[in-house]
């Protein structure tokens, strides 16, 4: 009986501390690989936008620029060909109406009821669409008629043909001078929304930002022509014509940064993921459909002919439609 200590042999289950291996799940560290790899997502969703932010700005500064343009070839080129212009025209109305109601109104009610806008995110869009439309208008009407660019579209393409006409209604130098800079002011004015559009159809699509890019640079062509010609007969100078042809249309990129700064500070995502983005699209459209059909088509028609308008308008849509199919 004396040979029970052999039960001292239970010892062996020491070895339990086999278990202490367990501290082999301190290899959860691993996880911190798992966290090290959804951070550097992070970080690129942060460069992407960022480097969509820039893009989105160099083509709204392209678009504004083109006011500059169209005071250089006023002021360095005897004569522009009328027709040539007026198609251009045509196309860049062809090119908005089309992005505007083919692309970012369809993509506005869609933004919507991925938002979770079910019953009413159609009715919004179309709200928006049409406040939009009634910005614009607000800001035409505040500018006096007089002094509104837009008025005087159909300016003579021959500098000096189109200030002896403006003289003929200022009646001196002060007056087309001041007439100069109060084109120039109601072009900064109104080139706020148009920045604006441009800025978030970049953000929305590069390539749908390089159509609106085009269309509103063709559009800025006739505006820098009425700021520089009489800026330069009542100053005789070149450079401060085209000083303020160019300068009225950076306020383009004003509008952008305004756009920008506005979203951020509270806190609205105009890239996806709320129903900001959507209701601000449908607005921009709103305002390019505005643009074309009381500035593009208009001016178009009196710089050239009827018939040389709107196939400009339906090859600028031809042009845009091929593109998104192909691209």
């Amino acid at each position: 009986m004396t040979k029970k200590p052999v039960m001292t042999k239970k010892p062996v289950m020491t070895k339990k501390p086999v278990m202490t291996k367990k501290p082999a799940m301190t290899k959860k560290p691993v996880m911190t690989a798992i966290t090290i790899c959804h951070s550097r997502p992070d970080r690129e969703s942060k460069t992407k936008e960022m480097n969509g932010i820039i893009s989105a700005l160099i083509l709204t500064l392209i678009a504004g620029s083109a006011t500059g343009i169209g005071g250089a070839l006023v002021l360095f080129k005897k004569k522009l060909s009328s027709n040539f212009l007026a198609g251009a025209l045509g196309v860049s109305a062809g090119v908005m109406i089309f992005i505007s109601l083919a692309e970012m109104f369809p993509e506005a009610q869609a933004g919507m009821l991925e938002c979770g806008f079910v019953k009413y995110g159609k009715a919004y869009v179309l709200a928006a669409f049409f406040i939009g439309m009634g910005l614009i208008t607000l800001i035409d009407f505040l500018v006096p008629e007089y002094e509104n660019p837009h008025e005087a579209s159909g300016l003579s393409l021959n500098a000096k043909t189109a200030a002896v006409g403006m003289m003929e209604q200022t009646g001196n130098e002060a007056q087309l001078k001041r007439l100069g800079l109060m084109s120039a002011l109601a072009i900064a004015i109104h080139n706020f929304p148009e920045g604006i559009a441009t800025f978030i159809g970049a953000l929305n699509d590069p390539q749908m930002g390089a159509g609106i890019t085009f269309a509103i640079a063709i559009h800025n062509i006739p505006e820098g022509i009425a700021v520089a010609i009489p800026i330069y007969y009542a100053t005789k100078s070149k450079g401060k014509a085209l000083l303020y042809a160019t300068l009225s249309g950076f306020s383009e990129v004003i509008g952008a940064l305004l756009c920008l700064v506005v979203t951020k500070i509270f806190g609205l995502e105009l890239t996806g993921g709320g129903p900001a983005f959507p209701l601000v699209m449908a607005a921009v459209a709103g305002i390019m459909i505005y643009i074309s059909l009381d500035e593009l088509l208009p001016t178009a028609e009196k710089y050239g002919k009827h018939h040389i308008a709107i196939a400009g308008v339906v090859g600028g849509m031809a042009i845009m439609g091929i593109s998104l199919l192909i691209l």
